[in-house]
């Protein structure tokens, strides 16, 4: 029978954590089936062109490969963030900026030999990222927004391209540069030298490595086509942004090759410099905004390339598809078959060139050849797909049959030229890519519209656990055997149903079946769990539909995550999203004491003198007490609002923001020039982070948790300032300019290796070390020998609210447990008089023993997720922390005074409105940690965080961006259960009834946990399915959002993201709470064994 209890404890931990696993698993199925809906890629063609494909108009056939093409070979040099902006020349501008006017090379050309040159601004197809760009401008194909995930995971391109058709033709492609090309074409290259390319703090090594082959590449006649991908510009920018000294160095260096190559040209090579991307402001890319999708190209041959200089006609901006038929019909290949498109027209004469050293088509037959080519994949792609409406299709293929009469008409008549006919096919062209871009935003409604149901029934479900946790916690709850059984048997059924219909099994459909299945079969097993409890307890069970009542949601502490909820709807709401979240933050919390004063609690009860003294309640706090946690309350509250406010001075700009500029402290202390301004940032952060170690080891003194020899106690004492230690060194280093200490170079160069690795290493004992001991209770036992020990009968269960004779412990418990040695030994401990010769039990720290590791895990994770920041983030952090302190002392005094209402018989239940406030904090701190839900502001650097030198694979590096980008979501996920403990922390005597715990007037703080296991429990369940819930909302809106809008104009540049974004933090949300919910239930497990030790025999 002694065994029997603890095994119930056990099983009741494991069914509390299971209930919340399988409950973020019903949202992740029905998050991962409306993205698999709204997120697909558009319908690839696997056909490839060939030499007999496309061919003029005649009647005898020709092979199109053997017709002279206008050049035989071609050097692609590509400058990875080229824009348009560092091409250009400006000789008026005398004081130009460190990205200005270094590129002399292009603006001397074409000024000089406008017949062989031209540059033009090189217009990109969002999403701007590298492997995006090159799958573009080689396949001549538009991008999916869900392509933008695929950068770092680079696969083969399996469309028809340049370079294979290079390889058709039995051309020689030699390559050289950013290894991703080496990925997307593998075995395609007759050459390749690639290097590593994912290492963004790396200016030199992709350059260094292309020059030491380029020259004498150029010079021999091993190849035909030369592809060399410099990365040292986009290096630049991540790393220090374009106004930097270091990219005038890197563009000075670009000009000298960009002279070098053309000094080598042959008359029969073309030179083709451009830009795969720009940049914005802060060296970043992968929007759509101008700054990021403008590159420049550079054209330039040593024979003549254009009739003259450059006249009105010619295109302001040239599209990257118009790279791939242009290139192709030049160097006399197939255009590969699912380009879109436009030849570039100034390359070609205006007519026929039937003699000289000049060959290749004329203007006429290029724009017949593209617009035959681009019709031929229409009606392909329209065969196999129905995305395209019915509609355009129709009008686009009746207009390329007009214009392929007339042309052949105007064929036969023996005319060369027509520019009516050359500016109709032009029109044509661009109508195909028009149609084609906006119709590939391909859905699948059935997928959207089941995951839209799963996610809200997921919601619905869990707004339901959370109102009934304690039937759920209780002996008759429901299992989750039966629902997962079902689920399980539900899946194998819709598996085999889709493998006899089909003939293939989608894996999404069976995972929505199972969810679906055990959703309902749960619900209907606890409301019949629920009846069953109702009735033992003799009261009326609450409906379902009660529940959900608009009485029982439209509370204010609802109504704010509601409304914003609903403004998701809105691109302006998103776009301005972190300030309105850092107001609806403020709101909330001010309305905490406006409610309490309404009520009349917010200020000690006045006593009136008419009313008898029969008739008044008894007062449950003093009135000084009254006014001390008022006065702790409103003083919390303006700490909050000054973190709010503070806080705004670190955030990140959207595109859309025009007037806004990011801060500052946004910038890595290797950006800053100023001297002084990156003295004076290093201190603040410096100062942060140690006020941060302060802290929290002074509030882990206070409680009294740092007098043991536990692991966690070792982690608080010395790990934790030694992790401070090695991220102040390790700012220090990294903002050392590389040209500073060349004596200590190496040194410098290993201490940013070995730094943040050892802060790596102490963070993950730390951590570690507070799972394998949490426990921070210091055990003593003592003799009282003074009279006054002895005339005093011992207290049956004390917290530790007073102060210890020792200055330095804190929070007494003295004789622990004395009523469980007296049930468990009668007459073992009677009487008070004994007190004198019997050794009693001191235990400091054990009113807080849940709070303490929780929160130090906290402190320590913030630190480590802190060194994958900017340096200037640390004030950020530090007012993170006071938000959560200043959120905790705020709901720990509220539940103080709200006793005074006499309504403490709802056990341990967290209000709606802490969770609401706790999980918009997360929000707003997302935004003030300088992040956005956008890609461009993805900060990639925290990458290379310790590993300078790149990575191997992808995984790692993913984790650790992925940590940087939701630090916030970790922090306040799995700090969330302090929100349990902290009014028990701060609890004043007296308040909750202390006879069931011992002397009436003790403060037991947690350990009144553990004398109500089952309202433990239910609370702890209680409150994580609440803040599931509110995360869970704010994607259903978010999901709701990309539904209705995804024909709107704005979808792909803000609610796609947005939903991305909030997906993703729901993720690591969700298992972070998990993580946190778990710690608390391993705290759990270690007191049990203590008091086992303590007291043999006992159990809970």
């Amino acid at each position: 029978m002694k065994d029997e209890k603890p095994t119930a404890t056990r099983m009741k931990k494991l069914w509390l954590l299971s209930l919340l696993t399988w409950m973020c698993a019903l949202y992740f199925v029905g998050i991962y089936m409306f993205v698999g809906g709204f997120l697909l890629v558009r319908l690839e063609v696997s056909r490839t062109s060939t030499c007999g494909d496309v061919l003029q108009p005649g009647e005898e056939p020709v092979d199109f490969c053997r017709a002279q093409p206008r050049f035989r070979k071609v050097v692609l040099l590509i400058i990875d963030a080229l824009k348009i902006d560092f091409a250009r020349f400006d000789p008026n501008n005398t004081e130009p900026r460190p990205y200005e006017n270094k590129l002399p090379v292009l603006e001397e050309t074409v000024t000089s030999r406008p017949s062989h040159s031209r540059l033009y601004p090189f217009r990109a197809d969002p999403p701007t990222t590298t492997m995006q760009r090159i799958k573009g401008f080689t396949t001549g194909s538009l991008p999916t927004f869900v392509d933008v995930g695929n950068n770092f995971a680079s696969s083969a391109i399996l469309e028809d391209n340049l370079i294979h058709q290079f390889g058709q033709v039995g051309k020689r492609v030699v390559f050289m540069g950013d290894d991703t090309w080496e990925n997307l074409f593998p075995k395609k290259f007759h050459r390749s030298l690639p290097f590593p390319s994912f290492n963004v703090k790396d200016l030199h090594t992709v350059d260094n490595g292309i020059l030491q082959h380029l020259y004498t590449t150029i010079v021999g006649d091993d190849w035909d086509v030369l592809v060399a991908h410099f990365l040292g510009v986009d290096h630049c920018g991540h790393r220090f942004g374009p106004d930097h000294p270091a990219m005038a160095d890197k563009l000075a260096q670009m000009d000298g090759v960009i002279r070098s190559v053309i000094d080598r040209l042959q008359n029969d090579t073309l030179l083709v410099v451009m830009g795969d991307h720009g940049m914005t402001d802060t060296g970043d890319h992968g929007g759509e905004s101008q700054k990021e999708t403008d590159a420049a190209i550079f054209l330039y041959s040593p024979s003549p390339l254009f009739p003259g200089p450059p006249s009105k006609s010619e295109p302001h901006v040239v599209p990257q598809t118009d790279l791939v038929p242009t290139l192709a019909l030049l160097l006399g290949v197939p255009i590969p078959y699912s380009s879109v498109g436009q030849v570039l027209l100034p390359l070609f004469p205006p007519h026929r060139q039937t003699g000289g050293a000049v060959g290749g088509f004329s203007q006429l037959e290029a724009l017949w050849i593209n617009a035959k080519q681009v019709n031929r994949f229409l009606e392909t792609y329209s065969s196999m797909a129905k995305d395209i409406p019915p509609e355009s299709l129709s009008q686009l293929k009746g207009e390329f049959s007009r214009l392929s009469a007339e042309y052949l008409a105007m064929v036969r008549e023996g005319h060369t030229s027509s520019p009516k006919l050359a500016a109709s096919l032009q029109a044509y062209l661009s109508s195909v890519r028009d149609t084609c871009r906006a119709t590939w935003a391909q859905f699948n409604p059935l997928k959207m519209a089941a995951g839209l149901a799963l996610v809200a029934f997921a919601c619905l479900t869990c707004f339901i656990l959370s109102e009934l946790s304690l039937v759920l916690m209780s002996e008759n709850g429901p299992g989750l055997k039966a629902p997962l059984v079902v689920a399980f048997a539900v899946g194998v059924c819709a598996a085999a149903g889709q493998l006899l219909i089909q003939g293939y099994i989608e894996v999404a459909w069976c995972l929505a079946a199972a969810a679906l299945s055990s959703e309902l079969l749960f619900l209907w097993r606890a409301h019949q769990s629920r009846t069953t409890v109702s009735a033992k307890n003799g009261s009326k069970a609450p409906k379902f539909v009660t529940l959900l009542s608009p009485h029982h949601l439209l509370v204010p502490s609802l109504l704010v995550p509601l409304l914003r909820c609903a403004s998701l709807l809105s691109d302006s709401y998103v776009i301005a999203e972190g300030r309105v979240v850092t107001f609806l933050v403020f709101s909330l919390a001010l309305c905490i004491p406006i409610h309490l004063n309404w009520d009349g609690l917010l200020l000690p009860p006045s006593h009136d003198p008419l009313k008898p003294a029969g008739l008044l309640p008894a007062a449950a706090l003093s009135p000084s007490t009254v006014r001390k946690e008022s006065s702790t309350l409103l003083a919390c509250l303006g700490l909050l609002i000054g973190s709010l406010y503070l806080s705004l001075c670190f955030h990140g700009c959207r595109e859309e923001q025009g007037s806004c500029h990011p801060s500052p402290f946004l910038s890595p202390l290797s950006r800053l020039q100023d001297a002084q301004l990156k003295n004076l940032h290093y201190i603040l952060s410096v100062c942060s982070l140690g006020l941060w170690t302060y802290l929290l080891k002074r509030c882990l003194r206070h409680y009294g948790n740092l007098n043991s020899s536990g692991g966690t106690v070792f982690t608080a004492c010395f790990i934790l300032p030694l992790l401070s230690v090695c991220l102040g060194l390790h700012w220090a280093v990294s903002a050392t300019p590389e040209d500073s200490f060349r004596n200590l170079a190496e040194l410098i160069s290993l201490a940013q290796l070995a730094l943040p690795r050892t802060a790596f290493f102490l963070l993950g004992l730390g951590l570690f070390l507070i799972w394998l001991d949490p426990l921070t209770v210091f055990i003593k036992t003592r003799t009282a020998t003074t009279a006054r020990s002895s005339s005093l009968p011992p207290p049956r269960y004390r917290a530790s609210t007073g102060i210890s004779p020792q200055a330095e412990l804190h929070h007494l418990i003295p004789q622990i447990y004395q009523r469980m040695r007296r049930s468990l030994d009668d007459g073992e401990l009677s009487g008070g008089t004994e007190l004198g010769s019997k050794p009693a039990v001191e235990a400091y720290g054990l009113g807080t023993v849940y709070s303490a590791p929780l929160l130090l895990f906290c402190g320590l994770l913030g630190i480590g997720l802190l060194l994958l920041h900017p340096e200037g983030m640390a004030l950020s952090f530090l007012l993170l922390l006071f938000e959560m302190g200043a959120l905790l002392h705020i709901h720990a005094s509220s539940t103080t005074l709200s006793s005074l209402r006499g309504t403490n018989s709802s056990g341990f239940i967290v209000p709606w409105t802490p969770v609401v406030l706790w999980s918009l904090a997360a929000t707003q701190f997302f935004h003030a940690t300088g992040h956005l839900p956008t890609f461009p502001s993805i900060q990639w650097g925290a990458a290379f965080v310790g590993f300078p030198d790149g990575h191997t694979g992808t995984m790692l590096p993913a984790s650790l961006v992925t940590l940087n980008t939701f630090a916030s979501h970790i922090l306040f996920a799995v700090g969330c259960p302090l929100l349990l403990f902290w009014p028990l922390v701060c609890e004043v005597r007296g308040i909750r009834g202390g006879k069931a715990c011992g002397e009436e007037g003790d403060a037991v703080m947690e350990m009144r946990l553990r004398e109500n296991p089952h309202q433990f429990s239910s609370a702890l369940l209680q409150l994580s399915t609440r803040y599931l819930f509110i995360l869970g909302v704010q994607v259903f809106a978010s999901v709701c959002a990309a539904a209705i809008l995804r024909r709107h104009l704005m979808v792909w540049k803000v609610f796609a993201p947005k939903l991305m974004f909030e997906a993703s933090g729901f993720l690591v949300s969700s298992v972070s709470l998990l993580i946190g919910v778990t710690l608390v239930m391993r705290v759990d497990v270690a007191v049990s064994r203590w008091f086992k030790r303590l007291i043999p025999d006992a159990s809970r």
